[in-house]
């Protein structure tokens, strides 16, 4: 079980990867071709302004850095034996919640008290 289960979150950590790299490289893209103009891009009548895309690129950048975050860390308390252990209250998060959210560090109740 432990085998599938550090199987499914480094699968997880390699697509969080990609995507950080990925929004990484359309951000740099989207500067150097912010550098470039001084066009007005709120005024364009064609596709979707600079700074919309901006956004948007750069919430799913954090997204994606977060989830990294989060998969590199349950492979940490996996590491270290302590993998689906809630961090608050040390009893074990539920298999059907580890089956949803692998990197889940909170039972249920936990997390809802934290407001996670």
């Amino acid at each position: 079980m432990t085998t599938d289960i550090r199987a499914l979150l480094t699968g997880l950590r390699a697509r969080a990867e990609a995507r950080v790299a990925s929004t990484s490289l359309m951000l740099a893209e989207l500067t150097h071709d912010r550098a470039g103009s001084n066009d007005d891009d709120e005024h364009d009548p064609e596709g979707v302004t600079l700074s919309s895309e901006w956004s948007r690129l750069t919430g799913l950048a954090e997204a994606a850095a977060s989830e990294l975050h989060q998969v590199d860390d349950a492979l940490a308390r996996m590491d270290a034996g302590a993998y689906g252990r809630c961090a608050n209250c040390g009893k074990s998060i539920p298999a059907e919640r580890l089956a949803v959210r692998p990197f889940a560090e909170h039972c249920v109740a936990c997390a809802e008290k934290l407001g996670h």
